[in-house]
């Protein structure tokens, strides 16, 4: 008899709802296109983001609305399973949401990486990805959801043997590269983002990580588009918006970077598949 393979699966964890679109967007468009069953655990709902009220016809609540982003934008990009951790939205480092005892920055590390495992030994993926250290730009759930994600790989090592940890790898230079295109366009790289609390002069100075793996997903980039679009309370004031960085994401926004933390790699690794060995 013929030996059954086993399907691939793909375990992804992140924060909000729009980070699976707004940052590997075009990776899990591709994989779940190659057939890989990519599910997705989302810490919180997105409370503490602002929408204009005309998002908000339709919705009770902003977490209500993000929900229907988020499920909108997991059709467009083919996920296999969206999953929610439970969490509340802590906001922007600083902020008095970091203070709500519901929120995730104030849940401890291991009990957020309890739920993780439970979800890690009933999918048993061979990937694993999740936020850089520094949470690409310094959200305190992103960076809290990575450290968790650490440890509960860790923790499940007995059910994911042979699995591999990735986390994004922001490249630093094309970071300097935005930011000088927005200067030139007038735009203040200081203060971005829809409350203006994020500061890219100050990314472009973290340590970079190396790139292992990348991920050209320009086949499936129109899905990718489609679901960023899914998240529309969410896209004003994205520096990508800007009409110099349209054109820079239409030349160069065709692929993901990823760091491979598990197994350890050789120096000058890389490749352009995450399931690789």
């Amino acid at each position: 008899m013929a030996r059954v393979r086993e399907k691939k699966t793909m375990l992804v964890v992140l924060a909000h709802p729009d980070d699976e679109s707004f940052g590997m967007g075009g990776t899990i468009a591709y994989y779940a296109a190659k057939g890989v069953a990519v599910h997705l655990l989302c810490a919180t709902r997105g409370e503490a983001g602002t929408v204009e009220s005309q998002f908000l016809k339709k919705h009770k609540t902003i977490a209500k609305l993000r929900e229907a982003e988020l499920s909108c934008a997991a059709k467009a990009l083919g996920l296999a399973s969206v999953i929610y951790l439970g969490y509340r939205d802590s906001g922007m480092a600083g902020s008095a949401d970091n203070r709500n005892p519901a929120s995730l920055f104030r849940a401890p590390v291991d009990k957020v990486a309890e739920k993780i495992v439970r979800h890690i030994r009933r999918l048993r993926p061979q990937v694993v990805v999740t936020f850089d250290p520094v949470g690409g730009y310094h959200h305190p759930d992103h960076i809290a959801i990575h450290k968790a994600t650490v440890r509960a790989f860790s923790s499940a090592k007995a059910f994911n043997h042979g699995s591999q940890l990735y986390h994004t790898a922001l490249n630093r230079r094309r970071l300097r590269w935005i930011v000088f295109m927005m200067r030139l366009s007038g735009k203040d790289p200081t203060q971005v983002g829809r409350n203006k609390d994020i500061d890219l002069t100050a990314l472009t100075r973290d340590k970079d990580t190396p790139a292992h793996v990348t991920i050209n997903y320009r086949s499936v980039r129109a899905r990718k588009e489609q679901a960023d679009a899914c998240h529309a309370s969410q896209l004003e004031g994205r520096f990508t918006r800007v009409t110099l960085m349209d054109i820079y994401w239409r030349i160069f926004g065709r692929s993901d970077t990823f760091t491979r933390m598990v197994p350890a790699t050789t120096n000058g690794y890389h490749s352009t598949d995450l399931f690789a060995a």
